[in-house]
C-alpha cells in the first residue's frame, strides 16, 4: 500500500452527551498542508472519541462563502468545522482502530445539510465500480450515513455514496433491521479521488427530508465499508449485534439551524411522447402530460396531488419460474406509490404471506395497465403519531374494469422507547366491487437493550376483511418473537389466515391456513485462520388447514455455512418437505400430481465468490427427490465488470423435473448490460427468455439527471415469440421518451 499522508493536528470539539449535561472535551484538529492538495489540505481533526456510555454528539458548523461543489474539501469553512476524526471497527475486529482514517464534517446553511468527508486509502486499491443512482453499494468502498430527523429511534433517512459518486438512499424499515430503498430523495454528492484516498461533498436539501421543527439536535451515524478488507467501521453502534440504522444507538449531531423552507411547494410536470405496436396491428403514436404537485405543509407533514400519473419509465418485472401451487410476489416499482410507502408496513412477522395494502393492486389488473385519473396522498408526523393516507380513482377499461375509487389509511403511534402501536384501513376494490373494506390493529415492542445490549421485538397484529362474494372466516391474526442479534438469531411466528381472507387491495397467496414456524441460527465468528464467521441455520415450518389437518411443512438445515476472510462463501443445506395435495396440482403443462401425501427430501450445494473482484458470481444446485420423482435446480449468476464505465450481468435458471406423470424442464435467461457515463448518465438493456412463454424480451432505459429536480427518460421495450420450426415472430414494441421536469418554490 502506498504511504499515506495525514495533515497535523491543529484545533477541534468533540461533545459527549449524558442524560444530565452536555460538556465540551477538548481535542485537536488538522492543519492544512498545501491549498491546492485537496485532502492532505485542511482537515481538522477532533482527537479520538473517547469509549463511553455517554452519547456522541457532532456539532454542525455554517456554510460561510461559496461552496465549490466538487467533492474537494478546500473551502474556508471546512477548516473550522468540527469532525469526527475517527471511526472504530465493527468487522472483522469489533471495538478496534480502524485500518484506515475517516474524516467526517457537516456544515448548515438556511436550506441544506451539506457533509465533507475523507476516506484515506491507497488509492489503487479502492473497491468501487457503480456509478448509477440507487444501486446496492454493499459490495463495494462507499460511505453510509442515517439521519433520526424526530429523535424516535424509529424513523431515519439512509444516504449512501461510493468513491465514483454512485448515490444510494432508502428509509429505515422493519424497526430498524432493513432499508426500503424505494424512497428517492432530491440531493446530490461529488467525489474525487487523489493520492491519499478519495474525498465527497454531499448537499441534502432539507426541503426533501421530513423533520420536526423545533429540534435543533438530530440522531446521527455513518459507517464507511472498506471491501477488499470486508472492513464496516462506525462512528456509534460498536457492536456486531447493530446496524449503522439502529437508531436507538446513534450519535447526535447538534447546533442545527431554523431551516428555511419556502413555500414548500414542489411543482412536476412530465409529457410523454412516443409509439407502440402489438403483431397484427398499426403503430399508434401517443402523447400525454401527467404532473404532480407536493405541497410542504409543516416540516413534518406533506399533501401530495397527482394528475394522469404516468409510469413509461418503470422497468419491467423479472421473469421467474414458480413450481408451487401459489402466486409469487413481485415487489412495486413505480414512483408514486413507492414515495412514501414505508408507512403502510404493518405488523411484526408477516413477510409476503399476509399484506394487507399491496399497491399493484392500483392500475394494473390481469397484466393490464389501468390509467390512472387522479390520486392524492397525505403523509407525515404530528408529536407521536405516525399518518399516511392514499387515494386513487382509477378510469373504466371496457370489457375489463369499470371506473373504481380505492385508498388507505395508516396511523401508528410510538409509545414506550422503541415501541408502537397502529391500525389500518383500505377501502374499495380494482374490479368495482362494492362495500370492499379491510381494517387491522397491530402492536410491536421493540428494544435495542435487552441484558443490557441485545435486540428484541415481540409483536401481534389482527385484520378482518370485508368482501360480499366471499363466505367463511374473514378474519387474519398473528404474533411473532425475535431476538436477532449477532452469535444468535432466533424467531418464533405463528399466523392464522382464514379462509374467506382475501382482501382486495391486498396480497394474500394462500389462505385457509395456519402457520407456525420456529427459527434458530448460531453464527460465531472464530479465531481460525481464513474463516471470517460460520451460519448454522435451522429453521422448521409447519401449515395446517382451519382443522389442524397438515398441509405442508420444511425443516431447513445448514449444517456447513461458512464466510472466508476472502469474501467466498460456501453453503450445504438439507430439508425434508412434506407436501399433502387435497385436489390435483397441475405442476407442469399436461404433468398432473394426483392427490396424496408426498414426503421428499432436498440438497443444495452453493458457492459464492466475493464481489471484489472484477469478476464474481453465485452458483447453486438444489437436487434430491421432489413429490413422486425428482427435480434439479440449476442457477448461476455472474457479474463482470470490465471497467467501471461496463457492466455485465447474467444469470441462468434451469428446472429439470422427472416425474412418473411426465417429464419437463424450464429455462430462464436474463443478461443486463450496464454503461455508467457518469453519476448522472446510465444506459442499461435487460435481455430475458423462458421456454414457457417462448419468448424473448429487452427493456433498454437511458436515464440522464440533469438537475436532482429533472430527469429524462428513453424507454424501448422488444419483444419476439418463438414459432414452430425454430423461427421468431414480431410480437411487440414500444417506444417512449419523458422528461420529468420539477421545481421547487
Amino acid at each position: 500500500m502506498a504511504d499515506i499522508r495525514y495533515p497535523h493536528p491543529l484545533h477541534s470539539q468533540v461533545i459527549l452527551v449524558s442524560s444530565k449535561r452536555t460538556r465540551m472535551k477538548p481535542a485537536s484538529a488538522l492543519k492544512s498542508g498545501l491549498a491546492a492538495a485537496a485532502l492532505s489540505l485542511l482537515f481538522v481533526a477532533g482527537a479520538a472519541v473517547a469509549r463511553s456510555d455517554e452519547q456522541l454528539a457532532l456539532p454542525v458548523g455554517s456554510r460561510q462563502g461559496e461552496l465549490d461543489f466538487d467533492g474537494v474539501l478546500d473551502e474556508p469553512f471546512w477548516l473550522t468545522a468540527a469532525s469526527i476524526d475517527s471511526l472504530t471497527m465493527v468487522e472483522p475486529n469489533v471495538d478496534q482502530p480502524a485500518s484506515l482514517r475517516t474524516v467526517v464534517k457537516i456544515v448548515t446553511d438556511n436550506e441544506n445539510i451539506i457533509l465533507g468527508i475523507v476516506c484515506y486509502d491507497d488509492p489503487e486499491a479502492i473497491t468501487a465500480y457503480s456509478k448509477a443512482r440507487d444501486v446496492y453499494l454493499g459490495n463495494e468502498d462507499h460511505i453510509k450515513f442515517v439521519f433520526d430527523t424526530y429523535r424516535d429511534e424509529r424513523n431515519g433517512f439512509v444516504f449512501a455514496v461510493n468513491p465514483f459518486g454512485a448515490r444510494y438512499d432508502a428509509l429505515v424499515a422493519d424497526r430498524g433491521e432493513g432499508e426500503n430503498a424505494n424512497w428517492d430523495g432530491v440531493w446530490d454528492a461529488k467525489t474525487s479521488i487523489n493520492a491519499d484516498g478519495w474525498s465527497a461533498e454531499i448537499v441534502i436539501p432539507v426541503k426533501t427530508l421530513s423533520f420536526k421543527r423545533d429540534l435543533r439536535e438530530w440522531g446521527f451515524n455513518i459507517e464507511r465499508r472498506i471491501q477488499r478488507m470486508l472492513e464496516k467501521d462506525r462512528w456509534c453502534a460498536i457492536k456486531q449485534d447493530y446496524q449503522v440504522i439502529s437508531l436507538g444507538q446513534a450519535g447526535l449531531i447538534t447546533g442545527l439551524p431554523e431551516f428555511d423552507l419556502g413555500l414548500g411547494l414542489l411543482a412536476k410536470i412530465s409529457p410523454t411522447a412516443g409509439f407502440h405496436k402489438n403483431k397484427g396491428s398499426k403503430t399508434e403514436f401517443d402523447a400525454d402530460l401527467s404532473g404532480d404537485l407536493t405541497k410542504r405543509i409543516t416540516p413534518d407533514v406533506s399533501a401530495t396531488l397527482t394528475l394522469n400519473t404516468d409510469f413509461a419509465e418503470t422497468e419491467v418485472d423479472a421473469r421467474r419460474t414458480n413450481l408451487t401451487r401459489f402466486p409469487l410476489f413481485f415487489p412495486e416499482k413505480r414512483t408514486f406509490f413507492l414515495e412514501g410507502a414505508d408507512i403502510y408496513d404493518f405488523g411484526l412477522g408477516l413477510g409476503s404471506d399476509v399484506i394487507p395494502f399491496f399497491s399493484r393492486r392500483i392500475g394494473l389488473y390481469q397484466g393490464s395497465q389501468v390509467p390512472i385519473i387522479a390520486g392524492g396522498k397525505l403523509n407525515g408526523k404530528v408529536g407521536n403519531t405516525n399518518f399516511g393516507g392514499l387515494y386513487v380513482r382509477t378510469d373504466k377499461i371496457d370489457n375489463l374494469v369499470p371506473a373504481a375509487d380505492m385508498g388507505v389509511v395508516r396511523v401508528k403511534q410510538n409509545i414506550l422507547k422503541q415501541s408502537n402501536v397502529g391500525l389500518i384501513a383500505t377501502v374499495g376494490d380494482p374490479s368495482g366491487l362494492k362495500n370492499s373494506w379491510l381494517s387491522g390493529v397491530d402492536f410491536t415492542y421493540q428494544t435495542t437493550d435487552l441484558f443490557g445490549d441485545k435486540n428484541f421485538l415481540i409483536g401481534a397484529w389482527g385484520l378482518y376483511n370485508n368482501r360480499p362474494d366471499l363466505r367463511g372466516i374473514k378474519t387474519s391474526f398473528g404474533v411473532k418473537m425475535d431476538y436477532p442479534n449477532d452469535l444468535f438469531d432466533i424467531s418464533l411466528t405463528h399466523k392464522f389466515i382464514g379462509d374467506a381472507f382475501r382482501p382486495s387491495l391486498g396480497f394474500v397467496p394462500r389462505n385457509g391456513i395456519k402457520y407456525y414456524r420456529v427459527g434458530i441460527d448460531y453464527m460465531p465468528r472464530p479465531t481460525w485462520p481464513r474463516i471470517r464467521q460460520f451460519f448454522f441455520e435451522t429453521s422448521s415450518l409447519l401449515i395446517t388447514d382451519l382443522d389442524n389437518r397438515w398441509e405442508s411443512y420444511s425443516v431447513f438445515t445448514a449444517p456447513v455455512h461458512f464466510l472466508l476472510e476472502s469474501g467466498d462463501r460456501f453453503e450445504f443445506n438439507i430439508r425434508p418437505v412434506g407436501e399433502s395435495l387435497r385436489e390435483p396440482f397441475e405442476i407442469g403443462d399436461g404433468v398432473i400430481l394426483p392427490a396424496d401425501d408426498y414426503h421428499y427430501l432436498r440438497y443444495r450445494l452453493e458457492f459464492e465468490t466475493a464481489s471484489k473482484r472484477a469478476m464474481s458470481g453465485e452458483v447453486s444446485w438444489w437436487f434430491g427427490t421432489f413429490y413422486s420423482g425428482t427435480l434439479d435446480e440449476l442457477a448461476l449468476e455472474l457479474s463482470w465488470r470490465l471497467t467501471s464505465n461496463i457492466i455485465l450481468e447474467g444469470s441462468f435458471e434451469k428446472n429439470i423435473v422427472d416425474l412418473p406423470e411426465g417429464y419437463f424442464e424450464q429455462d430462464l435467461i436474463g443478461t443486463r448490460l450496464q454503461l455508467n457515463f457518469s453519476s448522472d448518465l446510465q444506459l442499461s438493456s435487460f435481455l430475458q427468455y423462458d421456454n414457457e412463454s417462448d419468448s424473448v424480451g429487452t427493456n433498454t432505459r437511458l436515464r440522464w439527471t440533469i438537475t436532482p429536480l429533472t430527469d429524462l427518460f428513453v424507454v424501448y421495450n422488444h419483444n419476439i415469440r418463438e414459432i414452430p420450426e425454430d423461427q421468431w415472430q414480431f410480437d411487440s414494441n414500444q417506444f417512449t421518451v419523458k422528461l420529468s421536469y420539477g421545481l421547487w418554490y
